[in-house]
């Protein structure tokens, strides 16, 4: 018979004790009890992968070394601590835990603060080995590599964030304090040295911003991280314009995506351009009719925003923008403005 090799060997080990350590913790204290069909479906349900028959052993294993009681006078056994077993603390984590804390890394590492990131490592660290310990865990493991995120629009590369950068960044905002930067306009392409008082980050697309004031003005600007050259704490308080909401800044359009109000969107398209919008509408009102010959219609309620327009625009010629007037005007003038853009030169 062949061996198996060694780091076979240690995950099928490791795959046990993940299992034996999350049991330990679900078997409840005398007289409430926990039967091993009941564990199995608590097991099976945090990702591992385990039979009745397996946990059955276990128990039985686990009790030589524990103070677990069995009630063989109820069907099916009952397990529970001893009702004078010392309570202690169990490092497990569940395979479903530690898939959901890789995903959670994966998608919000440019977003948490540089020291909570530090601060979290070791359980980053034990969620890759939770989903590397063995066969038990392979279907829940293997789920990182079946689920994705698309973006919507045209993808682009983040920019470069030094980690000290992002840091200091994280840092102010935490504790709210001044920070002193160094930053390169993208317009005038000069480097200047300001203390700043941040109020909030923002990503957008491929490009994260601190928003924040300058000396004592209150006027709310931003600054993307890739400009800012330098950051160093400063021991001095921020100060917050009075009022301020960054999800309201956010709303009066700093971002492009200004609300203007509702209004009664009036809509030709294509039958093959609309077909997804049958399942995923633009407003819970959405209707679409019949047209002309290859075209339908669709009517919604919705939110006026230049995001609205730059979707529009990207159907192209598979749109037409019948209501309102001046959102049809608008698309006029685009129109003319392409057409003088893409006219054949004069031979």
């Amino acid at each position: 018979m062949t061996a198996k090799p060694a780091n076979e060997i240690m995950q099928s080990q490791n795959d046990t004790q993940l299992r034996q350590w999350a049991m330990l913790k679900r078997i409840p204290q005398h007289p409430r009890q926990i039967t091993a069909r009941e564990l199995t479906e608590n097991l099976e349900s945090e990702g591992f992968e385990v039979s009745k028959r397996t946990i059955e052993r276990d128990l039985l294993s686990l009790s030589e070394i524990f103070p677990l009681l069995s009630n063989e006078k109820s069907r099916p056994y009952g397990w529970s601590w001893n009702k004078d077993a010392e309570s202690f603390s169990l490092p497990s984590m569940s395979p479903l835990q530690a898939l959901t804390l890789e995903l959670a890394h994966d998608h919000l590492e440019t977003l948490l603060p540089a020291s909570l990131v530090a601060t979290l490592a070791p359980y980053f660290k034990c969620a890759e080995g939770v989903l590397s310990s063995g066969d038990g865990v392979q279907k829940m493991a293997s789920w990182r590599k079946k689920v994705a995120i698309v973006p919507p629009n045209q993808p682009l590369l983040p920019p470069d964030y030094p980690a000290e950068i992002i840091e200091a960044v994280h840092s102010a905002l935490l504790s709210d304090q001044q920070l002193e930067i160094s930053y390169t306009s993208r317009d005038q392409g000069e480097t200047k040295t300001y203390p700043a008082h941040p109020l909030g980050l923002v990503q957008r697309g491929a490009v994260t911003y601190m928003v924040a004031t300058l000396y004592d003005y209150t006027d709310v600007r931003l600054f993307a991280l890739h400009r800012i050259k330098s950051a160093q704490l400063l021991k001095l308080p921020s100060k917050t314009p009075e009022n301020f909401e960054l999800a309201e800044y956010i709303r009066q359009g700093t971002f492009g995506f200004e609300e203007n109000g509702e209004i009664q969107l009036a809509l030709r398209f294509t039958a093959a351009a609309v077909e997804h919008l049958g399942e995923t509408p633009l407003s819970l009102d959405q209707q679409i009719t019949a047209d002309i010959p290859g075209w339908v219609r669709l009517q919604a309620t919705v939110t006026d925003t230049a995001q609205l327009r730059w979707w529009l625009m990207a159907f192209g010629d598979q749109v037409e923008v019948l209501e309102p007037a001046n959102l049809r005007e608008d698309f006029v003038n685009v129109s003319q403005s392409l057409q003088r853009i893409y006219q054949p030169a004069a031979s």
